[in-house]
């Protein structure tokens, strides 16, 4: 059985492109099946998580993938129902196949369809950090968002996409964000459940994670509690700068105005780079096992001290 499955990862490999944004070679979609409905009508799920509306057709097609086309000016997404349900058999989960389809519906939304450049790392990336968003919003776990990317994604970068960390890494910012939204909304009604306090307070763990010296005015004396300090955080482009890695994972940049929090350590599923910096400042950020920074291009960025 196990053998069995080998061989149908290995199949699975071999056969997809990893998802294209441009399918140049892929014939015109009036050869596909018009208006059949992917599986679990996921493409309605899609659309009803992101609030707007489908400006494309969907078509089955036996392409042995799936892809974003324009053709004659008219957007398409285009999926083999084979693929989708051989890569769900795969891994054991329908979300496999979900995430495919967002990752796809991601290229259009995102205009990566209208330049006709074809698949490059950028573009792959922001789709899959879409695909992250959507399926968290659907109610996928992180692991089951990044199912297939697992097993279809090569370790090793090629020229047209992102090797399998980056993908991974990406798929965890968008499944973050979208967590991050959820839990504040219902933080947000929870709260107009309550009544409203005489005294604002901040939040508990924001007076844990960053602590100031309330007998000094100056905003250039605050200090990060020592206790809270994991690891100091050098970056090679700027020495002299003041970065720490809190208890709570989290990196916090002192500037004169005081701690401000820039990122929180993740994890990855890679073996070299285990670690990765979710963060709006620090794109595409890992960290190796020995405490280095690495950026996309491999190029150590900083270290650990």
């Amino acid at each position: 059985m196990n053998r069995l499955k080998k061989n149908c990862l290995a199949l699975l490999l071999a056969l997809t492109p990893l998802f294209v944004a441009v399918a140049e070679a892929v014939p015109g979609p009036e050869m596909y099946t018009a208006a059949k409905a992917a599986p679990r009508d996921v493409i309605g799920e899609i659309i009803d998580v992101i609030g707007l509306k489908p400006r494309f057709e969907v078509r089955s097609a036996n392409i042995e993938n799936a892809a974003a086309v324009i053709h004659n000016g008219k957007r398409y997404i285009l999926y083999d129902e084979h693929f989708l349900d051989a890569i769900n058999n795969a891994v054991h989960t329908d979300w496999a196949g979900v995430s495919i389809l967002a990752h796809e519906i991601g290229h259009h939304l995102n205009g990566h369809t209208l330049s006709r450049q074809g698949s490059n790392h950028a573009d792959e990336l922001e789709a899959d950090e879409f695909s992250g968003f959507v399926l968290r919003k659907m109610g996928a776990s992180l692991q089951e968002a990044q199912a297939a990317i697992q097993v279809l994604s090569e370790e090793r970068s090629s020229a047209t996409h992102p090797g399998r960390s980056y993908r991974l890494a990406a798929i965890s910012r968008g499944w973050s964000n979208a967590d991050a939204q959820l839990l504040a909304s219902a933080n947000g009604q929870q709260r107009e459940r309550q009544p409203m306090a005489s005294n604002s307070q901040p939040p508990q763990q924001a007076r844990e994670q960053v602590r100031q010296q309330p007998t000094r005015t100056s905003a250039a004396s605050q200090r990060l509690d020592s206790q809270l300090v994991l690891r100091k955080v050098v970056f090679n482009n700027a020495p002299d700068e003041q970065f720490f890695l809190t208890t709570r994972l989290q990196l916090v940049h002192m500037t004169e105005r005081g701690a401000r929090i820039i990122g929180k350590l993740a994890r990855t599923n890679n073996r070299d780079y285990p670690f990765y910096f979710e963060s709006e400042y620090l794109q595409g950020l890992f960290v190796t096992d020995d405490g280095v920074l690495v950026n996309q291009r491999g190029q150590r960025v900083g270290h650990f001290s």
